[in-house]
């Protein structure tokens, strides 16, 4: 069989293999998000103004200071999980225990005076990240030649999602990271610090989202804006996993990835809204989310 519904079977593979692409980035910010908010309970509007802080700090350190794609790898994330414990100790502490109103509305607005401060500093059209030499070229897959700098982009954040599913889900300190969430003053009068591991927690998730805009700078334009776009999408995609679900988060990034790459193909027109219809689904099916709970 050479074609599907008159569509080449060469095509509809090619959309796929593009589709993990999208959904490798979708998983790993989802990721980030329900960690956030499994574990601190914040609906973290600002997960794409610390997307664009990563790859924003990874095209200046590139530009400024010559530091090049790998160590931005580590030194982009980390940057900006220190933001993210400052922005937490300073603002996000103050509206634990109200209203997770409270938590989206400040951390909303966070985004907003990011995504304008970088525009007012660096402008709106973007720049472009060259795309590493080790990495360039593609591989032939037979149906289509698969960029080498794709195909890392997805070997990377498949290893980065599955490895931070199993140290919160099966290592002790996941387990009390989990048991911070539900008994802190426990915890605390077994010594540990509570408040520093809320903000490493934080920390480690805006650090997620600054990895994978290091991921896609060389792909993407970075600009101000480039966060804004995706994160409507992202929240979509963790709502659809179930909101605070670590795996929920990992499958349907991918999963949703795949299937708007397939959308592609059979009717290019619902490619933009194909995700937000599968939510609205979901969330009259099952409104815990694929893999949420009670």
């Amino acid at each position: 069989m050479t074609s599907v519904l008159g569509i080449p079977v060469a095509v509809i593979l090619g959309q796929l293999t593009l589709g993990l692409v999208n959904g490798s980035f979708y998983a790993m910010l989802s990721l980030g998000l329900a960690v956030i908010f499994g574990l601190l309970r914040v609906v973290n509007f600002a997960h794409g103004a610390f997307y664009t802080l990563g790859a924003f700090a990874a095209l200046l350190g590139l530009q400024w200071l010559g530091i090049n794609y790998w160590l931005a790898l580590i030194l982009a994330p980390l940057a900006v999980g220190v933001v993210g414990i400052v922005v937490e100790r300073l603002l996000l502490r103050r509206v634990y225990g109200l209203d997770p109103l409270y938590g989206l509305l400040l951390t909303f607005g966070l985004a907003l005076v990011c995504e304008g401060s970088l525009t007012q500093v660096f402008g709106a059209s973007g720049a472009s990240y060259p795309v590493p030499p080790a990495l360039t070229g593609a591989v032939n897959l037979g149906f289509m030649f698969l960029p080498l700098y794709r195909a890392w982009v997805i070997a990377i954040s498949l290893a980065v999602c599955f490895s931070t599913w199993f140290v919160i889900e099966r290592t002790r300190l996941g387990a009390t990271l989990r048991a911070a969430t539900e008994n802190a003053p426990l915890l605390q009068a077994f010594g540990v610090n509570v408040p520093l591991l809320v903000a490493a927690t934080y920390g480690g998730g805006v650090a997620l989202a600054a990895l994978a805009g290091v991921l896609a700078s060389p792909i993407v334009l970075v600009n101000a804006h480039m966060g804004s776009s995706l994160v409507i999408v992202v929240f979509a995609v963790v709502v659809i996993g179930g909101m605070g679900s670590i795996l929920g988060s990992i499958v349907s990034g991918l999963v949703l990835g795949v299937v708007e790459g397939l959308t592609k193909v059979v009717y290019p027109e619902a490619s933009n809204v194909v995700v937000f219809l599968v939510m609205a689904l979901v969330l009259v099916l099952r409104p815990t989310g694929l893999f949420g709970k009670e």
